[in-house]
């Protein structure tokens, strides 16, 4: 092109270092494409950091081309923009470089997003070559962190690098003009990935059409074990009882509700009741489960969900999942491959040497799954997302905190486990690991700490841990060579809330949990903090409880029930109520001689203990399969609309607040004499104890002027007490400040030991 010397005085030369999740999701074809639109010529690359651009040319246009790196490709996201100018020096033309390596590594990586519309056009059209192809992709959509193995992002780097593209395949990679440019999954029938579907034996299934032989498998009341992204699931008919109930007997799941995958929003509509929140989830490219008030006629067997009046529905997010519902059912129970309490089947081996007790026919395929991912649960709250479970959607993608600090490794709690590693102003959470109780569990959790430091570079210079010295974790922890500390477990619930919102303090924090090791070794889980991300003061507790039987306590909330009423009536033989007319005296007897002689009862202050009492009192559930259940299902039976409440006392002890629960008690056994409706009772408690925290932050703002407030600890996954509770406090006037990025159960805790380590020593 010629140009003039006016023309090449107005020129100028930029570099542009870019950070953020800018690698394998289109980003350099964009920028190739909006060089060559305005003119420009230089080049852009690839490496440890993020990309790399040089451009040069008029002036004005380089503006341009800066303004328009602000809208990029949807999977793109941009963490900072650094800009250079430089002399020209006559660059010819605008290329896209090899990616190349280097020692510092801080690229962002993608989660596994949800199937594209373009890749859904072209999996049903007929004239497609990928037409029900069921491994289509493009840079918009489809594996990430579960295929990648190291980084800078390209092939040879994936569980792709044994299938070797074809010419059309090839031509669509090299190709800057075209969205599979550089995706590093592309494939098609003719070089990619296959599925297959085996027998129980582990015998191929002879059949040329994979799909619909699962679906007729699946009409005739079958099991099958489906690869996914992730992971295995396992999948059946959702509106035959005896199947699901087959499948939770051989799961050993009792009662804790089964995912279902559904057709589209309108099949979900038919099950359950989303509000607007609920569909931009359903639909979001993260594609996460998301619990919904289910509809009291849907068309789901009851071992779906036992006693429950939500249900978990999540929404297609592979092309496998979208054929198996084109000509298939609007709806199938879609659950981990897992045995309870053990992680999810990942490699193929693995899955039938687990599954094979479980399931009748396995559906897999021969694309390798690096890093096994489950899939992520979200609960709507008030227009915002709440996790249950953060994982498959989200994970690698990084928290930005405040402060850039050291490199921590957290290695988190012991059920609900996740593990969070720092580099810089990121904090890395893992994805959901689970309950650190089997050799299968604890090895995920290591193989998983070992490949996200292998992946984002990162040498931590301490370890921080739980204060509990028997959890596997801080067994871990104890067990490196590097400097490690230990962080008590409620206030690294509140420094996980305040991480999210990158608040050093001080702040007031309520945590609301089941068991923790507390500092003067109770068990805590009612506590009221005042907090700084370099320490905290216990403002004050639940009044503590004898825990009796320890664990054994957490499982039968019969137990803590019973505790209650002997310390309230000074026994429990006599008291005219259902629970007390089936309770076993003798067994009651025992223990509350073990509990007189300080046998196996630590004291405990938990909020979740509590919960679990009133459970038990209003016969909701005296002895639980999974953790939080009686809780829950106190909660689901509420009466929304009931605004009485209980009488409690705050007393003053030692410089702190001690919250005494027994007038509550005490008034629902009355209130159950009396003949009153357990939901209502249900809905009275639950408004006592979102009043508990309301005077409690009033107390604590008089002394210490503070009125910020986070709300921490698994109780709050509780939606009835966090909407009572953040409608007084902010009627109060408190900021009020919960999670939304990370679970407030112990699948966040992590974070907020991170979030401690980075600040250790006063940094």
């Amino acid at each position: 092109m010629y140009r003039t010397r006016r023309t090449m005085r107005n020129e100028v030369r930029i570099c542009v270092r870019i950070e953020g999740i800018i690698q394998g999701v289109g980003f350099r074809p964009f920028v190739y494409g909006l060089a060559r639109r305005h003119d420009l010529r230089g080049w852009i690359l690839n490496d440890e950091r993020g990309v790399q651009i040089e451009v040069e040319g008029e002036r004005e246009k380089v503006a341009d081309f800066l303004s328009g790196l602000s809208s990029p490709p949807p999977l793109a996201h941009i963490e900072s923009t650094t800009v250079n100018y430089l002399p020209p020096v006559g660059y010819k033309d605008f290329e896209i470089k090899g990616s190349v390596g280097g020692e510092e590594r801080s690229a962002l990586i993608s989660p596994d997003i949800a199937t594209c519309e373009d890749c859904l056009q072209e999996l049903f059209d007929p004239q497609d070559h990928r037409f029900r192809y069921p491994f289509i992709n493009c840079t918009n959509c489809g594996p990430r962190f579960t295929i990648i193995k190291d980084i800078p992002y390209d092939r040879d780097k994936t569980t792709m690098t044994s299938f070797r593209m074809c010419s059309l395949c090839g031509g669509e990679y090299h190709d800057p003009s075209n969205r599979r440019f550089h995706a590093q999954p592309v494939a098609c029938p003719q070089c990619g990935p296959r599925v297959m579907l085996f027998d129980n034996s582990g015998r191929e299934v002879p059949t040329s059409d994979v799909i619909g032989e699962t679906l007729k498998l699946l009409g005739e009341g079958k099991i099958i074990a489906i690869k996914g992204l992730g992971g295995v699931h396992l999948a059946c008919d959702v509106t035959r009882e005896d199947v699901v109930a087959r499948l939770r007997g051989k799961k050993y799941r009792e009662d804790k509700p089964f995912a279902i995958m559904c057709r589209d929003i309108e099949v979900v509509e038919r099950l359950c009741l989303p509000d607007e929140t609920s569909r931009k989830l359903l639909e979001s490219k993260e594609r996460p489960i998301v619990i919904l008030p289910r509809r009291t006629d849907a068309d789901v067997a009851p071992s779906v969900a036992p006693r429950q009046v939500t249900l978990g529905v999540v929404l297609p997010y592979t092309p496998l999942h979208h054929l198996l519902f084109a000509d298939g059912p609007d709806a199938l129970v879609m659950t981990s491959g897992n045995v309870s309490d053990e992680p999810i089947a990942y490699k193929d081996d693995e899955a039938f040497d687990r599954l094979r007790p479980i399931t009748d026919f396995f559906m897999t395929h021969d694309r390798e799954i690096h890093i096994r991912c489950d899939d992520s649960v979200v609960k709507p709250f008030r227009g915002r997302t709440t996790f249950m479970r953060r994982a498959r959607g989200y994970v690698p993608f990084p928290i930005r905190l405040k402060k850039r600090g050291r490199s921590v490794l957290a290695c988190g709690a012991e059920l609900k486990n996740t593990f969070c590693l720092t580099k810089g102003r990121f904090a890395f959470l893992s994805h959901h690991v689970g309950d650190l109780k089997n050799f299968e569990t604890l090895k995920s959790f290591e193989e998983g700490i070992e490949h996200m430091e292998r992946l984002f570079l990162i040498e931590p210079e301490v370890v921080v841990h739980d204060l509990h010295p028997d959890y596997f974790s801080t067994r871990h922890a104890t067990g490196l060579d590097i400097r490690r500390t230990g962080v008590q477990h409620h206030f690294a619930h509140a420094l996980s809330c305040m991480a999210e919102h990158n608040l050093e303090g001080p702040v007031l924090a309520v945590v609301m949990d089941g068991t923790g090791y507390g500092e003067d070794g109770a068990v805590w889980g009612g506590e009221f903090l005042e907090a700084t991300v370099w320490g905290y003061e216990r403002r004050g507790h639940l009044r503590y409880i004898p825990l009796v039987g320890g664990d054994m306590g957490v499982k039968e909330p019969w137990r803590i029930a019973a505790t209650y009423l002997d310390r309230i009536y000074g026994k429990v033989e006599g008291i005219e109520i259902p629970f007390v007319k089936k309770l076993d005296l003798k067994k009651w007897s025992f223990l509350k001689r073990a509990i007189e002689a300080g046998i196996n009862s630590p004291p405990c202050s938990s909020v979740g203990r509590t919960f679990d009492a009133v459970s038990a009192l209003l016969q909701v559930r005296e002895t639980v399969n999974y953790e939080g259940q009686a809780a829950i299902e106190l909660e689901q039976m509420a009466e929304v609309g009931e605004r009485g409440e209980y009488p409690f006392e705050i007393v003053e002890d030692e410089g702190g607040f001690i919250v005494n629960p027994d007038p509550i008690i005490a008034a629902i056994v009355e209130e159950i004499e009396g003949g009153e409706s357990f939901p209502v009772i249900s809905a009275r408690f639950h408004n006592a104890m979102a009043r508990v925290v309301s005077r409690m932050m009033e107390r604590l703002r008089e002394i210490t002027g503070i009125s910020e407030v986070v709300l921490s600890g698994g109780v709050f996954q509780n939606h009835l007490l966090l909407g009572r509770v953040c409608d007084l406090l902010e009627k109060n006037r408190f900021k009020v400040y919960i999670h939304q990025k990370v679970p407030p159960n112990d699948g966040g805790i992590s974070l907020g030991q991170a979030f401690y380590g980075i600040y250790l020593d006063g940094d």
